[in-house]
């Protein structure tokens, strides 16, 4: 079976809808997978976008959103949901706005690019104090079982 990340808000390299996004109602959306390695123990996930500020000279990678030690028996996030609905064992870590949860796309100039990464991993991580988007990388290293990702886009209205 292949490892497959897709979402029921929107498609595969497709616009992110407004509700997601800082000029609508800012709400996380639905991710759903199935195919995970029999091994896997856990899930990390990853959002974040390679184009900030601007995609014609991006100048870093700003994560959005960091979940990791998600069970593997999870299989997907509802729309909309608060930290206290997350699958039992989930941790979160700080995005670049300094907070955990998701923070939606806003992007200042043109359309950006942002990366749902789901991992499987071969460990439970443990408690990481809020990890960055680097140090969860590092965290999960030399855990990963198998890897994939949706990509969403968006540009604000008028620009």
């Amino acid at each position: 079976m292949t490892f497959r990340l897709s979402s029921p808000s929107f498609d595969n390299d497709s616009a992110i809808p407004m509700r997601h996004t800082c000029e609508g109602e800012g709400i996380s959306p639905a991710l759903e997978w199935s195919g995970a390695p029999p091994a896997t123990r856990t899930f990390a996930l990853v959002v974040d976008d390679p184009d900030a500020p601007d995609p014609d000279a991006p100048q870093r990678t700003f994560a959005h959103w960091l979940l990791y030690d998600i069970p593997a028996s999870a299989t997907d996030l509802p729309e909309d949901i608060a930290a206290s609905d997350l699958p039992a064992g989930t941790r979160e870590g700080l995005n670049d706005r300094n907070r955990t949860g998701w923070t939606g796309p806003c992007p200042p100039i043109g359309r950006h690019r942002y990366f749902h990464k789901l991992y499987a991993l071969d460990a439970e991580l443990g408690d990481l104090d809020r990890p960055r988007r680097q140090d969860l990388l590092r965290a999960i290293e030399n855990h990963v079982l198998a890897s994939v990702q949706l990509v969403g886009t968006y540009q604000k209205r008028g620009d």
